[in-house]
């Protein structure tokens, strides 16, 4: 025998049905044209030895957080102290090393006009690193919120100017440098540079050559791709230096440092971090002295430094001249 089935009560068509079935709608028109974020990159690990404008930032984040400690750009002992007192104070294994449990927990929201000067410098010293020319004064304003604007565009973050956990990630995971132009790079953070691109035009003292105004432990990097070579020493003119041989068959020379991150031999590319500025050898004070050899003879790099700093691709280094180095 049939059996007929009663009738069904239609659904009543509530606000929020509605606006699930919309939702529903929209997904499948969209399908795949959702655009995918990539995967945040890590959170550096930091420890005792370490140095540059990721110390930096972590140094004024302990401060904003009531630790105390000088923000010098270099892990010490002191740092190291305050960073064991942090962990232990907030659940966190105690052993000195900032890796991702450290940083989540360590973190500060900050937006523009901020008062939070300390968490706002540490901001400014990661968008140093990344390129961008911010002051690093502690206020969330003018060039910083600009740079914290494009940052965020250019990787699809929302939340408008406000620097949360995932920008931080974001921030604290990027590589440093300023962009590669015309397989070249800058070979420090642009807003390290003291007196800014003006101070990249001046002669060397005595022969073609270019001195960098930065302070101790400013992050170097490789200008172009070839092979790292230790050189110099503590009682050389140079100090602790490191030469690259391009590829392009030109030699770089970096002297004054404080620290190199590369040994002879090691193959290197543009923008890589390959060493720390500093104040050996025979200077009158911190800097980093950066010459270029063609064929053995120094040829002048305000012309190829001056490009980078603008963003495009510099002149080939067979084109520098060996004399008149004003640009």
């Amino acid at each position: 025998m049939r059996t007929t089935r009663p009738p069904r009560t239609p659904l009543r068509a509530t606000p929020a049905r509605l606006a699930a079935v919309l939702l529903a709608a929209l997904l499948t028109l969209l399908g795949t044209a959702l655009p995918a974020h990539a995967a945040a990159p890590a959170w550096p690990v930091l420890a005792q030895g370490a140095g540059g404008n990721d110390v930096a930032s972590l140094q004024f984040l302990l401060r904003q957080r009531g630790q105390t400690l000088v923000a010098g750009g270099y892990f010490d002992a002191q740092t190291r102290s305050a960073v064991v007192s942090f962990q232990s104070a907030n659940g966190l294994t105690a052993d000195g090393i900032v890796g991702p449990n450290t940083w989540a927990a360590l973190v500060v929201t900050v937006s523009p006009g901020d008062s939070q000067d300390n968490a706002v410098r540490a901001v400014q010293f990661q968008l140093q690193k990344i390129g961008y020319d911010v002051p690093t004064d502690g206020v969330f304003a003018g060039a910083t919120t600009t740079a914290v604007d494009d940052f965020k565009a250019g990787r699809q973050l929302t939340g408008g100017s406000t620097v949360g956990p995932t920008t931080w990630q974001y921030l604290l995971g990027s590589a440093a440098g300023s962009g590669v132009h015309g397989g070249y790079a800058f070979v420090v953070p642009k807003g390290a540079v003291s007196g800014g691109r003006d101070s990249l035009l001046q002669p060397h003292h005595d022969y073609p050559a270019a001195d960098i105004p930065v302070v101790e432990w400013t992050d170097a990097f490789a200008v172009t791709s070839g092979t790292a070579r230790q050189n110099g020493g503590a009682g050389d003119a140079c100090g602790y230096g490191l030469a690259i041989d391009g590829d392009d068959g030109v030699t770089y020379q970096y002297c004054h440092l404080n620290s190199r991150l590369v040994a002879t031999g090691t193959r290197v590319t543009p923008g890589q971090l390959v060493a720390y500025t500093g104040n050996t050898g025979n200077t009158t004070g911190p800097h980093l002295h950066f010459g270029i050899f063609r064929g053995g003879v120094s040829v002048c790099p305000q012309q190829m430094l001056a490009a980078l700093w603008d963003g495009t691709a510099p002149p080939s280094p067979q084109s520098l001249p060996t004399t008149g180095c004003f640009y």
